[in-house]
């Protein structure tokens, strides 16, 4: 079982914190209370409500024995600062951003943080869906692509 800390409680960290929760210690930071309603009312997750870039608030998630840490609010800047202070001050070994900004997730990626961009994906699967063509590993799907590249 790991212990993973999940920063933000929106459509992708309320279904990731579900799904992760059947099989592992699941802690969920959320700054606004209402957002937690996408928990349902019978959760297995754990709940801190403040903000994923405050130390304290990560310590009460229980940062310093995460395994894995996911920063997945639809802010990239507060995305990167979290996962930021993850690796450095707490040592979390595998560390997700979400990130909407393509350009700004190949720098996170020479930063060395794994990350994905929903629209790249989203796009991929719907092309590979479209033209019957497999659906490949999610690393083909999610980079920039060379016409962004400019």
């Amino acid at each position: 079982m790991m212990r993973v800390v999940i920063f933000g409680c929106g459509r992708t960290g309320s279904s990731l914190g579900l799904m992760l929760a059947k099989n592992h210690q699941v802690t969920v930071i959320e700054q606004n209370p209402e957002a937690l309603r996408r928990l349902g009312t019978r959760h297995q997750c754990k709940v801190v409500v403040g903000s994923g870039i405050d130390e304290e608030v990560l310590e009460r998630a229980g940062i310093g024995e995460a395994d894995v840490f996911f920063a997945v609010t639809r802010g990239d800047n507060s995305n990167i600062m979290a996962a930021q202070i993850a690796r450095l001050k707490y040592k979390v070994p595998k560390i997700c951003i979400k990130v909407a900004d393509p350009h700004r997730a190949d720098a996170y990626r020479k930063m060395g943080f794994e990350c994905v961009v929903s629209s790249a994906l989203i796009a991929g699967f719907m092309s590979d869906w479209m033209t019957e063509q497999p659906f490949r590993p999610i690393d083909e799907y999610n980079t920039l692509c060379e016409e962004l590249k400019l």
